[in-house]
């Protein structure tokens, strides 16, 4: 390919608003255009590189037995309708209605569409297993778009979805798609860990996340560096204290704290040490006002929280309910009841930390006072709840029982899922099983963020001049910086001859035949990222040498031209 028949269009600097330098870097680098808040066209060059991680998805499905279809990206309402998410998918949901006033979507996924596909073609558990999957559009009507394509509103997605007649039959085919992952990802050539994960709104069972480690990722994983145990921070489990519960170490004191309305602050004052304090967290729910305890160090975690039947629809307590529940403002809210009447009772739940806790420091429930040395059974009643309701922190226990856990940063570019039957059941997607009767599917749905993983692959490979690719992912392997070759006969070629011959050996090359000074060129060519170049030049040919310089090599080297090929074809081997 040749440069002056391809489309190259750079930046010096990105807009203001790209935070990230996967966002910065693919503007600056011409692989995206915006076209308005979380819409981009992709570039040619871009384009280029997300058909290379298509690519290498599309072969592990295929070898993993996943059969590709496509399914539109516009869905009757009709099918959202039979499983409830018509109403409960939320604002992210962009809904519209057609010319007869009939109520469609842009489909954020497709669990529905490749349902309905199921069930009206599969008729018998014979037909069974079955892997469908596609690449193609979904739109999620973020309400605050960013990251440029990490977090856009339109993107491509790859979905797979099996269908089994058993829950162990769907295991084989979860535990295919995981291995099938693992490989996609090590392909790309992306440092990545498998982690346990929430189910979050698709729901179903089991399910595992793919996180790119890098810096700039939004979500939090715990891993324990001695075993094998990693899950996201919303799903990782923090036990309980192994040692039982000291006994109380003297008596229970109100001690004013004016102005102290955090334990931070309260700690501070008190000269405590922050973890002897109870932070209390006020919220309502379908049980009504409920007092959750988090030690003043920790911090809920609402998707553990949103999993008690007790908080089932939980919202955070307003200013009015506390103090009609607590008598007090929010700041010096504690467990220990206070007399008077109230608006009615407290539920109490307490994480498994605090609930180990003795001679600890709370709110009076009295407005510029704390409690100190307050002691579970003897200065207030048990618990009515003992549960996990925080995150964890580093120097945990991990809770295979292997270590400790540490705490890294990550970002989801695959996610997994056991479903079992919940779609299925909701839109009868049944087979005739040996008797003849009708047994619901079991169902598991397996995505990869297609247009993330370009982003994520460069938050974690760039330095200050640019992007710097993994061979697999580059848009071209190999490019051609030849010096003067509008103006040197012998230059131009030797750089056409180059070019020729690697393209006839299957290699990507590109020519940079455009007609630009030395320094624009080799900034356009580090900003963009190419894996190899090899600079050609007056100079050099007269020895009979080229320069040859790896995106991550400091320096150049000097190659005699005759082996050059050869050479390039050895380095690329060794970077595979």
């Amino acid at each position: 390919m040749r440069a002056s028949q391809f489309f190259i269009s750079t930046l010096k600097e990105a807009p203001a608003e790209a935070e990230l330098a996967s966002h910065r870097l693919m503007l600056r680098a011409g692989l995206i255009k915006k076209l308005g808040s979380g819409l981009y066209s992709w570039m040619p060059m871009g384009l280029r590189v997300l058909r290379k991680v298509e690519n290498i998805v599309r072969e592990e499905m295929n070898r993993a037995g996943a059969i590709e279809l496509l399914m539109p990206l516009i869905n009757p309402a009709e099918l959202w309708q039979e499983t409830g998410r018509w109403e409960k998918y939320g604002p992210n949901m962009l809904r519209m209605k057609d010319r007869h006033d009939r109520d469609f979507l842009f489909a954020p996924t497709h669990e529905e569409v490749i349902t309905d596909i199921v069930r009206k073609e599969i008729g018998s558990y014979r037909q069974l297993p079955v892997n469908f999957y596609h690449i193609g559009d979904k739109f999620r009507d973020e309400v605050r778009p960013r990251f440029g394509v990490m977090r856009a509103r339109e993107f491509i997605m790859k979905d797979a979805y099996s269908f089994d007649r058993d829950k162990d039959g769907l295991m084989a085919s979860y535990r295919a798609m995981y291995d099938a992952y693992t490989k996609i990802f090590t392909r790309l050539g992306l440092e990545f860990r498998p982690v346990d994960a929430d189910n979050g709104e698709i729901g179903g069972a089991s399910s595992h996340e793919f996180q790119v480690l890098a810096d700039s990722g939004e979500d939090v994983i715990a891993f324990c560096p001695t075993s094998t145990y990693a899950a996201n921070i919303e799903k990782a489990e923090a036990v309980a204290p192994g040692a039982p519960r000291a006994q109380p170490g003297g008596p229970m004191q109100k001690v004013a704290t004016p102005g102290m309305k955090t334990c931070e602050a309260v700690a501070e004052f008190l000269g405590v040490p922050l973890q002897l304090n109870v932070k209390s967290v006020m919220f309502f729910s379908d049980a009504g006002f409920c007092l959750l305890l988090v030690r003043g160090d920790h911090s809920v975690n609402e998707v553990k929280i949103a999993k008690l039947p007790q908080l089932k629809n939980f919202r955070a307590a307003t200013p009015g309910e506390i103090e009609a529940h607590l008598g007090t403002d929010p700041g010096y809210c504690g467990p220990v009841p206070v007399r008077g009447a109230h608006a009615g009772p407290v539920l109490v739940i307490a994480d498994r930390t605090v609930a180990a806790m003795s001679d600890f420091v709370c709110g009076a429930n009295e407005s510029g006072h704390h409690l100190t040395g307050v002691n579970w059974g003897r200065d207030l009643p048990e618990p009515d709840l003992v549960a996990d309701l925080r995150s964890v922190v580093a120097g945990d226990p991990s809770p295979d029982g292997q270590g400790v856990l540490e705490l890294c940063r990550g970002i989801e570019v695959g996610h997994v899922f056991a479903l079992g039957t919940v779609y299925s059941e909701a839109m009868r997607a049944t087979v005739l099983d040996e008797q003849g009767h009708a047994q619901v599917m079991h169902m598991g749905c397996y995505g990869i963020g297609v247009t993330r993983v370009v982003a994520a692959a460069i938050e974690q490979h760039f330095d200050e001049k640019g992007i710097v690719w993994p061979l697999p992912m580059a848009p071209f392997a190999v490019v051609i910086a030849p010096i003067g070759y509008g103006r040197n006969p012998q230059v131009k070629e030797a750089a056409i001859c180059l070019h020729d011959e690697l393209a006839a050996l299957g290699v990507e090359v590109l020519l940079d035949d455009r007609d630009v000074r030395p320094g624009v060129m080799f900034a356009d060519l580090e900003l963009i990222g190419i894996p190899h170049r090899v600079t050609i030049g007056d100079r050099g040919l007269k020895e009979g040498k080229v320069e040859y310089q790896a995106r991550t090599d400091a320096a150049a080297t000097g190659v005699p031209f005759e082996g050059i090929v050869a050479f390039l074809q050895a380095r690329m081997a060794a970077r595979r």
